[in-house]
């Protein structure tokens, strides 16, 4: 009965608003704390009341981030429900015009001349004006000119999808979510020097340039690389064989394209060999700065909680593999002071680490040996010792923790990097994976039934009992799944669901034993030990 269902689902936002509103009641103060207004910029390098501050951290509170899944996927599911399919088929098809409009407001520095205008916004004229006299920054013709006309089309968009206010007509202001893509940084700042934006940001500016970059240009040659075969993926590779003057050339073998990034970028090289080509200077630097910002996925200090450290015995030695300049490592050192971490990355990224916390509080972890680092590439044999600073040599480790690294490579990869830490592993030696778990969209009464009992941690949905949302919370987890295509479109590789994880695991040698997660999160602490 369909009437049925969009009433519960109108139950199910109504309940979830109630749970937010308790949290936000329950604060102390003089007045009751409110939810965060979309229509007002809550910018990162700003100076905010006491109420703004609370009620924007509150809104990471747990039990609000649970509520507001609840009412996100509710949203999600009605609007689908109740839309004209037509109008939907029209939204998914062209649904790339929103990421190139986010993109365009990224590049053109539109966010920081619209903070610099103030809530009353600013006239589109005086904003294509102003983009302009930004990009003579960058040594560009000082009468070059952005398009007014198609400025203003451009931002009503992204106000129609609540990235912006249009305030007046042709007039437009920044609004909460625009503020996430702040640098900052001045306007007359980024004239100055338009090669230093994302230096000191938390990198979400960053993230939203790659990703209306490579991520984009890559996903739109998906369908190309997955279906080669077709008449328009055959007649794509002919037209890129041509020559200058339009005929084919016969001297030129057919490129191997693996992924729809090489289809996008007509390269046979790996994104992580291409992104190091001398060209790519730039990518490669805003790439490090997007990372940053993609932590804002999964709260860091989850990982604390998230495996039974303090049950490790005294000078117990973790390593953290692919651990980059050891972020995760520094995170676990202050919480449990009893163990040694040795991070592993490539040669060039070790070699810049303690430079990076040595003007922090953590350096005073590097100088007593509770953190050090190793050059070691994940597709090597790891080394038969570690000598450990006032430990000695140490043989086996008791952790080996891997923190976003397979979901970054096909699974026959992945496969070889848990094959050779399994090869290194002593007989009590975990594995501690820490990546998204993808749910599936129904029910999994199925999850592991060949082992005889579900793993600890493992859940058959995520939705409230009896309630009518999808299994895995659809449009509030939709990210994750976003992330996933993205993966496969840029890295030939995916994020993976717990069956897919466990089989892969199994077949380096590695049983999963335990899954747990943060409440509201697709993140996953996965335990695993030798087979």
């Amino acid at each position: 009965m369909t009437f049925a269902t969009l009433r519960a689902l109108h139950t199910v936002i109504g309940d979830a608003l109630a749970e937010m509103e308790k949290v936000y009641r329950a604060q102390p103060g003089d007045r009751p704390l409110d939810y965060p207004s979309l229509d007002v910029p809550f910018y990162k390098n700003a100076k905010h009341g006491p109420e703004a501050e609370a009620a924007e951290q509150l809104a990471s509170d747990p039990a609000v981030v649970v509520a507001a899944s609840h009412i996100v996927a509710a949203c999600g599911q009605l609007a689908a429900s109740v839309h004209r399919p037509f109008f939907s088929l029209v939204e998914g098809a062209k649904a790339e015009h929103v990421t190139t409009c986010l993109q365009f407001l990224e590049a053109s520095n539109t966010v920081e001349i619209l903070r610099a205008a103030g809530p009353e916004g600013m006239h589109v004229d005086d904003i294509a004006h102003r983009i302009g006299e930004l990009s003579e920054g960058s040594g560009k013709d000082a009468s070059a000119r952005v398009d007014a006309s198609k400025l203003s089309h451009i931002l009503r968009l992204l106000a129609t999808y609540h990235w912006l206010r249009e305030v007046r007509p042709d007039v437009f202001a920044n609004n909460r979510l625009s503020a996430l893509v702040d640098s900052g940084k001045t306007p007359e700042e980024l004239r100055a020097a338009p090669e230093k934006k994302y230096d000191g940001t938390d990198g979400l500016a960053a993230f939203v340039a790659m990703c209306g970059d490579e991520f984009f240009k890559s996903s739109a040659y998906m369908t190309d690389a997955l279906l080669p075969w077709t008449e328009r993926a055959t007649s794509l590779r002919k037209l890129s064989n041509k020559d200058g003057a339009g005929a084919t050339s016969l001297t030129v073998r057919e490129p191997k394209y693996e992924s729809p990034f090489n289809f996008a970028f007509r390269t046979e090289l790996g994104y992580f060999d291409w992104m190091e080509l001398p060209e790519n200077k730039g990518r490669l630097a805003e790439f490090g700065r997007a990372m940053t910002g993609a932590r804002l996925w999964e709260v860091a200090e989850n990982v604390i909680e998230a495996f039974p450290w303090n049950e490790l015995p005294k000078d117990s030695v973790v390593i953290d593999v692919g651990g980059g300049v050891g972020s995760t490592s520094v995170v676990l050192a202050n919480a449990y002071p009893h163990l040694r971490f040795v991070v592993e990355d490539r040669k060039q990224v070790v070699d810049i680490a303690p430079s990076i916390w040595g003007s922090t509080p953590h350096a005073e972890l590097l100088g007593l040996g509770r953190v050090s680092y190793l050059a070691q590439d994940f597709f090597q044999p790891q080394p038969p010792h570690i000598d450990i600073a006032g430990v000695g040599i140490v043989s086996f480790p008791s952790v080996y923790l891997m923190r976003g690294c397979t979901h970054n490579w096909p699974d026959r990869d992945v496969q070889r990097m848990l094959r050779l830490l399994r090869d290194s592993a002593g007989p009590s030696t975990k594995l501690l994976l820490v990546e998204v778990i993808l749910p599936l969209a129904c029910s999994d009464d199925t999850e592991h039934e060949d082992a005889g009992a579900p793993l600890p941690g493992a859940e058959r949905t995520l939705a409230p009992a009896g309630s009518p949302l999808l299994a895995n919370l659809g449009k509030a987890h939709a990210s994750e799944y976003l992330l996933d295509i993205s993966m496969m479109a840029v890295l030939n590789a995916k994020e993976r669901t717990l069956r897919e994880l466990s089989t892969l695991a199994l077949s380096a040698g590695w049983k999963v034993s335990r899954v747990t997660r943060a409440r509201g999160s697709l993140w996953a602490y996965t335990t695993a030990e030798p087979a």
